[in-house]
């Protein structure tokens, strides 16, 4: 992640072959299949894709798909991890997928949830994004460790199903912090995966409010905490790739600890499920004075142009602009952690607040995330379509 990151539009790079593919992302219309319990408060949703829409969700272990809703005349969206890992299907045959949705205290949208969300309901889903995952096809002898906290958990049983299925050689370790075994999402499909891969998958519950029989796995998982189990039952050298999926206090706890321990930063991935920010809804509301300067803002999406202009002194950010114009530019948490948002500077330059879903490599080839852009020249041109 960084702060104030500058990029300016520069020279193609060729694509990267460790990230997942991306592409533009649209929402579709899908039925809700199921809905069954987790914990007092989360759920698994399971959604019907038709054969016609099923290219269009096909998906990657540790991706996401962003939610959106109408609540009391608001548009509200959320971006949820998908559990279910990738499933074989036929032509012309159609297929599903879960996600898991976790009540927040205050959540509009995961407290209606809970119970708006029923089978048979009709909601907006966007096609999977993201590269929390792997590379899938390298699997043989290959140690895959998960960090999860609460419903962290949730893309990390996409990806260690899809490891430990892919290769007969693979090996996953899951450290997984709630507060008490009640919090546990998915605590029977652990069990049942467990009972699968007896010599290949490792879970350590880690319960900061409840007593377990290892010391070492009760209380907080702080720095201390996490040093003791690395040293002791999870030794770094013995590792290969790391995924870390949970508040930002612990993903940024958890990474510096592994760089201390010598983990490089090549081999950590990592995703938040929250930064602690309110989303944001609509385009905040921006006009410029008369003789006041501007930026002009250009924006591609779907393969048409469109350019607004922007106040300088609204310090408004590429996506807000862009949504004056154009309402259904891609975007769903405005938070900086899902990428949803992403597209490329192809002229003039910004700077990044936040970033917690761009890789290094996507920003030396322009790419930003655009709710998170600030123009710094007279005048920025992006696309969201490369």
């Amino acid at each position: 992640m960084s702060l104030f990151t500058s990029v300016t539009a520069s020279a193609p790079l060729p694509e990267p072959t460790r990230s997942a593919p991306r592409s533009r992302a649209r929402f579709h219309t899908l039925t809700v299949a199921a809905v069954r319990p987790l914990t007092e408060d989360s759920i698994e949703v399971t959604f019907t894709v038709p054969p016609e829409l099923a290219d269009e969700y096909d998906h990657l272990p540790g991706q996401h798909v962003a939610l959106r809703i109408d609540l009391e005349g608001v548009e509200v969206r959320r971006s949820y991890s998908l559990c279910s890992p990738p499933a074989h299907r036929a032509d012309g045959e159609a297929t599903s997928f879960s996600v898991a949705v976790k009540r927040d205290e205050g959540g509009a949208f995961s407290t209606w949830a809970q119970t708006g969300l029923h089978p048979g309901f009709e909601i907006d889903v966007m096609s999977p994004q993201g590269t929390f995952t792997s590379v899938l096809d390298e699997l043989d002898h290959r140690h895959i460790v998960g960090v999860a906290a609460g419903s962290g958990i949730t893309p990390l049983m996409a990806l260690a199903q899809t490891v430990l299925r892919r290769s007969d050689t693979s090996r996953f370790t899951l450290l997984y912090t709630n507060r008490s075994t009640l919090d546990v999402m998915f605590l029977e499909e652990l069990a049942d995966l467990k009972d699968r891969y007896p010599t290949r998958l490792t879970l350590h519950h880690v319960l900061s409010r409840e007593q377990r029989a290892a010391p070492v796995l009760s209380g907080r998982l702080d720095e201390d905490r996490l040093r003791l189990i690395f040293g002791a039952l999870i030794p770094p050298d013995d590792v290969d790739e790391w995924f870390l999926c949970g508040p930002l206090a612990l993903v940024d706890v958890c990474r510096d600890v592994l760089a201390d321990l010598g983990v490089a930063r090549e081999h950590i991935r990592f995703e938040l499920f929250t930064t602690g920010e309110e989303p944001l809804r609509t385009a905040r509301p921006v006009q410029a004075r008369e003789g006041e300067k501007t930026v002009r803002i250009e924006v591609t999406l779907d393969g048409v142009s469109s350019t607004v202009q922007s106040p300088v002194g609204a310090h408004e950010s590429v996506l807000n602009a862009a949504l004056r114009v154009r309402p259904d530019a891609p975007f769903a948490c405005a938070g900086g952690v899902c990428g949803t948002c992403r597209a490329r500077v192809i002229e003039g330059s910004v700077t990044m607040t936040e970033n917690y879903a761009l890789e290094p490599d996507e920003i030396a080839r322009g790419f930003v995330l655009t709710c998170q852009s600030h123009p710094t020249s007279d005048r920025v041109v992006v696309d969201y379509d490369v």
